[in-house]
Formats: C-alpha cells, sequence, structure tokens
C-alpha cells in the first residue's frame, strides 16, 4: 500500500498522483484528511480479510473537496474521509458525496452522528471538553461551557486558536442551542478571561496547564491521552461539562461515498465494515477515540477517563452554522 503526498497544481494531479505505483482497476481509491499512521491499519486489516487493495492519498479536508470539485466525473476517488462534522457538511453542501441507503450504517452509527440525508457517516468519536490543573482546581468550580466566563476564571483560562475548525464547530453547536446573541456574549467572557493570546493547538494548551501557565482549557480528549501516554504523571484532568444539561460537546471523524465514485459498491461495504466491530475497535484504539457504535466499548484506556453524557444535536449543525460561528468569533475578539 502507498501513501502519496499532494504537491502538485490540480490540473496536473490526476495525471502525476499515482505515477509512482500501479493502480489496477478494482482497486479501492480513498481521500483522507486524516494521516497516514491513523488510517492505514485499518487499511491494511480490510485488504487481509477481503483482498481489497486499497489505495490512498491525505492532505487537508479543504484541498481535497476541492480537489473532487476540481476533478468531477473523472476524479478516481470513491470515499472522502475527514475530520470534524463541519468538514464533512461542506464535501456534502458541495455536492463532492452521494447519499448511501444501508441497514448496516443505519443501525450502527446513531442518527445525530451522520447526516440527515446519509450524505456522510460519523466513523470514530471525539469530546471537545473542559481539561484542567490538579493542583489549581477543584471540582466543586467547574460546570458548564459557558461559565468559563465567569468572574472566577479571570486570567485563568487558555484556548486554541478560533481558526482550528475544532473551535469554530463548537462555537456552531452552542450557536444551534444558544442562539447568536447569548452565544456571542459566553465567546466574549471567554475572551475577557484570557491569560495569554490563543494558542496554535490543543497540545499547547494542555502543556501550558501543566506548567501552570492558565488553570483551564478547552481540547479534544485524544490530545489529552496522547500527552498522558507519554507522561501519566502530569497534574492534568478532564472534566465533563453540562451533565445537568445538553451534555458534552462531540464531534466525529467520518465518511463519505464520493458523488462519482467507480467503485460505489465495494465503497459501501468498506464504509458498513468501517461501522462494524473490528473495525470500530482499531480505529478508536489508534485514535484515542470512542467508537460510534454504541455497542462497541471504548479501549480501557480512554475508558479511564470516566463516562459522559454527550449532546445528543444532530452534527450537520456544525456545519449549517459554521460560518456565521466564525464571523460571531470575529466579532467577540477571539482569534
Amino acid at each position: 500500500m502507498t501513501h502519496v503526498k499532494l504537491t502538485v497544481p490540480l490540473v496536473l494531479l490526476a495525471a502525476l498522483t499515482f505515477s509512482a505505483v500501479t493502480v489496477h482497476a478494482d482497486d479501492l481509491i480513498v481521500y483522507s484528511a486524516r494521516k497516514e499512521h491513523l488510517i492505514k491499519p485499518i487499511f491494511d486489516r480490510y485488504t487481509a480479510l477481503t483482498g481489497t487493495r486499497i489505495k490512498f492519498i491525505t492532505d487537508k479536508a479543504g484541498s481535497l473537496v476541492e480537489r473532487l470539485k476540481n476533478e468531477g466525473r473523472n476524479t478516481p476517488a470513491d470515499l472522502l474521509i475527514t475530520v470534524d462534522a463541519g468538514n464533512l457538511w461542506y464535501a456534502a453542501d458541495q455536492g463532492v458525496l452521494a447519499a448511501v441507503e444501508s441497514d448496516v450504517l443505519d443501525r450502527n452509527v446513531p442518527a445525530n452522528f451522520r447526516d440527515p440525508e446519509n450524505k456522510w457517516f460519523g466513523l470514530s468519536i471525539r469530546a471537545r471538553t473542559i481539561a484542567y490543573s490538579t493542583e489549581r482546581v477543584q471540582l466543586s468550580e467547574l460546570s458548564t461551557y459557558e461559565a468559563l466566563g465567569n468572574e472566577s476564571w479571570k486570567d485563568r483560562l487558555i484556548l486554541r486558536t478560533s481558526k482550528k475548525v475544532y473551535n469554530q464547530s463548537l462555537v456552531a453547536m452552542l450557536m444551534a442551542e444558544h442562539g447568536e446573541k447569548k452565544t456571542q456574549a459566553v465567546v466574549r467572557s471567554w475572551v475577557d478571561n484570557l491569560v495569554t493570546a490563543p494558542l496554535s493547538s490543543d497540545t499547547k494548551v494542555l502543556e501550558a496547564i501543566a506548567a501552570g501557565q492558565g488553570d483551564v482549557g478547552i481540547v479534544n480528549t485524544y490530545y489529552f491521552g496522547r500527552l498522558l501516554k507519554k507522561d501519566p504523571t502530569l497534574p492534568l484532568a478532564l472534566f465533563w461539562p453540562d451533565q445537568e444539561g445538553a451534555g458534552v460537546h462531540v464531534n466525529v471523524s467520518g465518511a463519505g461515498v464520493t458523488a462519482n465514485a467507480r467503485h460505489r459498491d465495494e465503497a459501501i461495504r468498506f464504509l458498513e465494515w468501517l461501522s462494524e466491530s473490528e473495525a470500530q475497535k482499531i480505529f478508536a484504539e489508534v485514535n484515542m477515540e470512542y467508537p460510534v457504535n454504541s455497542s462497541i466499548e471504548p479501549d480501557p484506556f480512554v475508558a479511564s477517563w470516566g463516562t459522559f453524557k454527550a449532546s445528543e444535536m444532530n452534527l450537520s449543525e456544525a456545519g449549517r452554522l459554521q460560518a456565521k460561528a466564525i464571523m460571531l468569533m470575529d466579532r467577540a475578539g477571539y482569534r
């Protein structure tokens, strides 16, 4: 199996992408915004089970969607895999994904984790929750995302930049829950409580909290897992907010069959397999995420972080309101 990096203009990609490898007529072609080491184990296992070879390329989600649009009917891609419901919604909105009718996917993927028109399906769940210092924060201080704007968190809050889709989706989902006016007030209160300018990554947010620069932040759970794997002694923990209300904000990595897939039936079979037991366990373990299939238990390391009530709002809202969320964050001074 070969990974090909996109480094040439779109007009040349069709000719050059697979020039260094042999692509057979029955190969399944995947465009992936997930990094190679997170998806290759899944591809290898499917090939071992079925004999179907999978060729893939990786790039940023936006670039892959634009590529699919430019390639149109000539695309070799059968499947698009990406992270964040906002990206999946955008791909569907741009017409590059096709609706799929599948009893298997309907059974395995809860309705709020898939497109209302079945153009994309969540494959694994990540929670965007509150991380805090176990040395300087009492659990009784924590409650909701909105409460991080309270005066008690003045000069204690650390956030990642608003330019990352994870925060855009979080704010979009808050808009869907609270409306625009209240959500803007919440985001403005976060900005007022920041101890430093927004950082470039969730990892840096966690490292800054551990180092004492701030006390609390909002991160995706798997970043927390990666750091603790390296150093279990870090004075950090996760808190599950809003358990008496809407629940923890969750998002997905997911996939959809392309609108011009040459191997549509095989792409659907692969997508269905990704929602079943073995693939769910591999996918969630490799990524330190939660299985989207509720019948599958999370990896013990992930399970050790505790259980939580997740928001049941359909994640398509993250995409539908994303553009407005970006403008709202800008108005609130969240950079």
